[in-house]
């Protein structure tokens, strides 16, 4: 199953593409704490799920976090995975690459991009959605890369 349709399951199930509401609904537990440089890391001990955020970041940033770090919980429920740091979104690790797909397919739903008619547009979306457009190139709609 790829990660499209994992994320399609979970929306359907749930009715939300929230990272922090579908953790919860999960039952994966969400922690603040300051982090310094570090935006997030994910980890599992006696079989209790954690996505570990910095609480010092902006809230767009958390809820990327969140999403990044949620996909670990999903896609890679048994590591505990590196720091998220800032360079991390951009790390060709393939874990990480898969976590930042998770993340921005949750965040960027593909109704986003069929109707672009209204004032709304996709770089509103990722700016409110703390999506860096450098990840955008992780988007696929109808299969097809929406930036090369």
């Amino acid at each position: 199953m790829d990660i499209k349709e994992i994320i399609g399951q979970l929306v359907k199930k749930y009715s939300t593409n929230n990272p922090f509401k579908l953790a919860d609904l999960l039952g994966i537990v969400i922690v603040f704490e300051p982090l310094g440089s570090i935006h997030g890391y994910y980890s599992r001990s006696h079989r209790t799920k954690v996505i570990h955020i910095n609480d010092n970041l902006p809230f767009n940033k958390q809820f990327l976090t969140c999403a990044h770090e949620l996909g670990h919980a999903i896609l890679h429920p048994e590591e505990n995975t590196a720091f998220l740091k800032k360079n991390t979104l951009f790390s060709t690790d393939k874990i990480e690459i898969e976590a930042n797909t998770f993340a921005v397919e949750l965040l960027l739903p593909d109704e986003l991009f069929e109707d672009q008619s209204c004032c709304f547009t996709i770089y509103d979306a990722i700016e409110e959605k703390g999506v860096p457009i450098e990840l955008l190139s992780l988007k696929r709609v109808d299969g097809k890369k929406i930036l090369s």
